[in-house]
């Protein structure tokens, strides 16, 4: 097991704002739900378990995806405690890709048409056998050159693969007549596209679960997440790293 980290004085209002610099071609939008049952105790201290009891420690994609949460929940002052007895809550980590699956989307075309070109008339210079020079008119053909006109929109058929992670929080009690210790909170978090590279997708994915953790989103919501943003750097180096600021979520999905 890790040393457990210090209590952090970090607060959910520092984590990721900076996802709201713009969406340019490294930005990715990651839904998120989370729900959350009032608690009349406060929990911060957890220890960190994996849904899939066979993913341990020596598992190097489990390893790295559980620092990426530990760094996550420090966002929200949240704790590993020194010992699983000792701690408040146990945490479940989830993560992965779920079964490529077709998916029409629209895509914008750009609109070619032949523009300009014809016929054009000059006059060149000619020199006769004698050496005298005069003038000549001569049919110049010009091509025509193909220009934007405007975009289309069409029908693609692509294959997706939504990349998900959930994070769990129950009371660190034992199981009682069968059935687990109660739920405090979850984050269900995923993002979708051609892509299969699930490695590069989980610190994205954890940056866009810190505003949410312990919270309600009453409904699904929409963070974009730049993959080259402060946020999602910061999960990636680790607690080391300074705290930036918060995500900006996009309106409620109807």
């Amino acid at each position: 097991m890790k040393p457990a980290h210090r209590r952090s004085g970090i607060g959910v209002t520092a984590i990721v704002a900076l996802f709201a610099t713009g969406c340019g071609s490294s930005a990715y939008k990651v839904k998120v739900d989370a729900i959350a049952k009032p608690s009349r105790t406060e929990t911060q201290s957890y220890v960190l378990q994996s849904r899939d009891p066979t993913l341990g420690e020596e598992n190097l994609r489990h390893r790295e995806a559980a620092d990426f949460v530990r760094t996550a929940l420090s966002g929200k002052g949240l704790y590993e405690a020194p010992s699983p007895d000792k701690a408040d809550m146990v945490i479940e980590l989830d993560y992965g890709m779920e079964a490529p699956r077709a998916k029409l989307e629209r895509v914008s075309v750009p609109v070619y048409a032949q523009v300009g070109g014809g016929v054009r008339y000059e006059s060149v210079p000619v020199t006769d056998s004698r050496g005298n020079t005069g003038f000549r008119t001569v049919a110049v053909y010009v091509p025509p050159r193909s220009e934007v006109v405007g975009y289309d929109e069409v029908p693609r058929l692509v294959t997706v693969y939504e990349k998900y992670m959930k994070i769990t929080a129950r009371e660190n009690k034992a199981a009682s007549e069968g059935r687990p210790p109660a739920e405090l909170w979850s984050v269900h978090a995923s993002t979708e596209d051609e892509s299969k590279d699930l490695r590069k997708y989980l610190p994205i994915i954890a940056s866009a679960t810190v505003d949410f953790i312990g919270q309600d989103s009453s409904n699904q919501k929409t963070v974009k997440v730049r993959a080259d943003g402060a946020a999602v750097e910061f999960i990636r180096k680790g607690m080391a790293e300074p705290v930036p600021a918060r995500p900006k979520a996009a309106a409620p999905n109807g």
